[in-house]
């Protein structure tokens, strides 16, 4: 299939380690045969994500092959329930070697638009909002870890986060989190998972597949958006974000309350996770602290 892409490469083995080594010497392998297993026809240079490589194949598809791991194994069930509302059309899959093929879409993202971000993402979430088939992972099952982890952080890391900041996330926990609506959850809904296309004007890609509340993608939206903003400068960070959640929740028809209450619990595990592990642009530094000082003053925000 020619050379995988070396960027891909890199970070596959530096987050994966041998095993990431073993699978990307299969990979070649495995991509031509699924060619030659579904009859297609290569149409264009490999692209890749964080975890998969993507084929562009003749008819308008590519061929999307991952890595092997846990977080990667409802992806095509999500897909199967939505079957192209609000997101690409799945129209095969092999599950035993985390392979797709889905509908191309053009590899512009929301990122890169510019106009009502929160509108577009959260008419796009409306769609995607749908009974949860059955088989998928349930989001309450996370609840006892987040809220060990947040028990655990808050005590032994060094934060100038308010009390009532951190009691207000770990309140969230058992308010948000335990109980939650039987709805098909994308997981990872932000800005550069929304892609161009053609059949609509915008279609969701890189789905986990959970069981859970909508508002919790409308949350991660809106996490990764301040990153944007911020970058770009934004003046009134607090504000502005205030603005596109009242947006994303009237185009979304999420309720706004349960969004800002997840967004309280996410900015706060946010400066926690910042703290331990850095972040994917800031590892370290004079820039992870800027980032990390932008976070807390978030985390304040959400709770006045």
């Amino acid at each position: 299939m020619g050379l995988i892409p070396e960027a891909f490469a890199r970070s596959t083995v530096a987050r994966e380690g041998e095993a990431g080594e073993a699978w990307l010497a299969e990979l070649p392998g495995i991509v031509d045969d699924l060619l030659g297993h579904w009859d297609l026809e290569r149409d264009g240079d490999v692209l890749h994500g964080q975890v998969g490589v993507v084929v562009p194949v003749r008819g308008d598809a590519v061929l999307k092959v991952s890595f092997p791991h846990p977080g990667n194994v409802h992806e095509p069930d999500a897909f199967e329930a939505w079957d192209g509302r609000g997101a690409v059309k799945l129209y095969e899959r092999d599950d035993a070697r985390y392979a797709m093929l889905l509908e191309r879409a053009h590899p512009s993202t929301l990122v890169e638009h510019t106009g009502d971000l929160a509108a577009i993402a959260g008419d796009l979430l409306g769609q995607l909002t749908i009974p949860a088939p059955d088989g998928l992972p349930r989001m309450s099952e996370k609840a006892d870890t987040w809220a060990e982890e947040l028990h655990k952080d808050a005590a032994e890391l060094d934060h100038p986060l308010p009390d009532v900041v951190v009691r207000e996330a770990m309140a969230a926990v058992d308010e948000l989190c335990r109980e939650q609506p039987e709805t098909l959850v994308h997981g990872d809904f932000h800005s550069s998972n929304i892609l161009r296309a053609e059949r609509e004007p915008w279609l969701a890609v890189d789905p986990k597949g959970y069981v859970g509340d909508p508002a919790f993608d409308a949350a991660i939206f809106l996490r990764t958006r301040a990153y944007h903003l911020y970058l770009a400068g934004a003046g009134d960070l607090p504000r502005t974000l205030r603005t596109e959640l009242d947006q994303f929740a009237e185009a979304s028809g999420v309720d706004a309350v349960r969004i800002r209450r997840w967004c309280q619990l996410i900015v706060v595990q946010s400066a926690f996770w910042g703290r331990r592990h850095g972040f994917g642009r800031a590892r370290t530094g004079a820039q992870l602290d800027r980032v990390i000082a932008v976070i807390d003053d978030l985390a304040v925000s959400w709770t006045d």
